[in-house]
């Protein structure tokens, strides 16, 4: 059974790899440079089933598990992280967030659209005053009669322009208190609902973040995921799996700098040789396949107690943790590997390492990763 579940991930890596390698690989630079979400490219992906990789056959997704989810987001990710990300985005927090919390009804809404990417997804938590202090956002949504009036902005969102629909945490207690916040979604041409200024970023520059803002913006009481009170506790649960996610995009950002300077030790010859046989240089590639290999095994652990409906808060937080700390370290290596070459825009090193960043601050800092594993281990 193992053997064929490997097969089958093997197909659809495989499958993922030839795709990047044909749809995105040739315009990695001019994507990166003009800051351009290659929208076209997730209407592709969508006819693909990779917009909709968790979420069943019946509902228009491809029914898979995080197994081929992390082996999806891996391959992409080592051709372009910033596509790796916009894909772990929109399926593992807004899609993911109705698949998980939404009724039957909400589901048939929004999921088809989502899973076959005619709609691309925003999940909405981070404010301009509150990262990692989400429970006290400023962003309300205030009942009046079967609707609820939102105000407020949410910055740093994933598709925030481009988005058709986005999964909105906001403020429906008082601030500070337990269980004040709520989810709705919020579909792209609400009146009131816009997006704002777009950020320009140190990497994953193909990737759009901006503002979302809400002006008097009006939702049904039917746009309301959950019960009142219980948005925060969902964003958690989204967040631990979330955590997957960037762990899985951390990973093919290592082994994409990796193998790109792995290749280059051995045909880059100083003094007679290829560099890869000095010892300086062939212990920096040891140390890098060691990582990864550490990441990979942390990850598909998370992923099996995930798969399982097991508990996976820590497991979740440490894969997530030492993948995004080690993808740097690798990046960074690489970068020295290639030397004054890695320093240049002609070579991918130079992007890995810009784009390496982002995971360890995305979805949880690594400081709030060890909070949250600390936490876990000393709680009786």
């Amino acid at each position: 059974m193992k053997h064929l579940e490997n097969e089958n991930i093997q197909l659809i890596a495989q499958s993922a790899r030839d795709f990047a390698m044909q749809n995105i690989l040739p315009h990695v630079m001019e994507w990166d440079e003009s800051q351009t979400f290659p929208v076209e490219v997730f209407k592709k992906l969508g006819e693909m089933g990779f917009m909709g990789i968790l979420v069943p056959e019946e509902l228009g997704g491809s029914g898979l598990s995080y197994d081929e989810y992390i082996a999806i987001i891996d391959e992409i990710s080592q051709i372009d992280p910033s596509i790796g990300l916009s894909v772990a985005a929109h399926n593992s927090l807004c899609t993911n967030h109705i698949l998980t919390f939404a009724t039957d009804e909400q589901k048939q809404r929004w999921i088809p659209k989502l899973a076959t990417g005619e709609w691309i997804g925003a999940w909405g938590l981070t404010e301009h005053n509150t990262g990692s202090d989400a429970g006290g956002m400023s962003t309300t949504a205030v009942k009046d009669g079967d609707e609820w009036v939102i105000n407020g902005a949410k910055n740093f969102i994933t598709h925030a322009i481009s988005g058709d629909v986005a999964v909105v945490m906001t403020r429906t207690g008082e601030k500070g208190a337990k269980n004040n916040a709520t989810a709705f979604v919020v579909e792209k041409g609400t009146p009131g609902f816009t997006s704002g200024k777009k950020e320009n970023k140190l990497g994953m520059r193909a990737s759009e973040t901006a503002e979302l803002i809400f002006d008097n913006v009006r939702v049904s009481d039917a746009n309301r995921l959950g019960e009142v009170g219980d948005g925060f506790k969902q964003a958690l649960a989204i967040l631990d799996g979330g955590r997957i996610s960037i762990a899985a995009l951390s990973l093919g950002i290592a082994k994409g700098a990796y193998k790109a300077a792995l290749k280059y030790s051995k045909e880059r010859h100083q003094f007679g040789q290829a560099i890869a046989n000095f010892q300086a240089i062939n212990f920096k590639l040891a140390e890098m396949a060691t990582e990864i290999e550490a990441s990979e095994l942390l990850i598909f652990k998370a992923a099996y107690l995930k798969n399982n409906h097991q508990p996976m808060s820590t497991e979740g937080a440490m894969a997530k943790y030492f993948a995004s700390e080690a993808c740097v370290r690798i990046a960074n290596e690489a970068v020295q590997i290639f030397g004054g070459y890695g320093y240049t825009k002609d070579f991918p090193v130079e992007k890995f390492y810009r784009d390496s960043k982002l995971c360890t601050i995305g979805e949880g800092t690594t400081e709030i990763q060890k909070l949250v594993i600390g936490r876990n281990i000393t709680k009786d």
